[in-house]
């Protein structure tokens, strides 16, 4: 965009450079409050996927018993389910994002002596890695979601520092520039007309001497 150089654009420019410098900080500190707001989501969703890690090491035990079992691994499946999961919202940063409120389930009733004493671990360790399963997948939606906001952040920095702030100082760079040679144009010009008129000036007297002479 071309900028007049003028008195009127020199103040624009300065008002815009000043307003872009108060600007900034605010903006490098929001930048740095998500950027650590992100990493620590992006450690609740690692320290999720540990979790399920560890249980799943924690449930081959299990899962040797289940082998060796008449019991279908479908039906046993059913023993329990998710019956509603309840989300949250919460701020971070000025960023909405998901929080879990509550997960509860339901269990189908069975007798305890009709199966094995290990269906009751099967059972609770359903439970706990769907618990751990609905955890993840909102570590995973508040990761993305600070981390989108993070970047959108970042490149508004980038555009303050990089082309605003140099854009306006270099326009009134130019603008300063014009104005001075402006000035040096208007006393040159000035110191011109004095020479001239103070020429025409001296043509007068001689002529009017010289006619007064003759």
């Amino acid at each position: 965009m071309k900028v007049a150089l003028n008195k009127n654009a020199l103040k624009q420019q300065r008002d815009k450079l000043a307003l872009y410098r108060r600007y900034l900080p605010s903006l490098e500190l929001k930048r740095q409050q998500l950027l650590a707001a992100w990493r620590t989501a992006q450690r609740d969703l690692a320290e999720a996927d540990a979790e399920i890690a560890a249980l799943d090491a924690h449930s081959e035990p299990l899962l040797s018993l289940l082998g060796g079992s008449t019991i279908p691994t479908r039906d046993l499946a059913r023993l329990v389910r998710v019956r509603e999961v309840s989300l949250g919202e919460e701020n971070v940063v000025g960023v909405r994002v998901p929080t879990v409120e509550a997960v509860e389930f339901e269990r189908v009733a069975y007798s305890t002596l009709a199966l094995p004493f290990w269906v009751d671990a099967v059972v609770e360790n359903l439970e706990a890695l769907a618990r751990l399963r609905v955890r993840r997948q909102v570590a995973a939606a508040r990761e993305r979601a600070l981390e989108a906001a993070s970047r959108k952040i970042a490149q508004r920095v980038n555009l303050f520092e990089k082309v605003l702030i140099p854009t306006a100082a270099e326009n009134i760079g130019r603008i300063r520039i014009a104005l001075s040679d402006q000035d040096r144009a208007a006393v040159v010009r000035s110191k011109l007309a004095k020479r001239k008129r103070a020429a025409s000036t001296r043509g007068d007297r001689t002529a009017s001497a010289r006619g007064a002479g003759s």
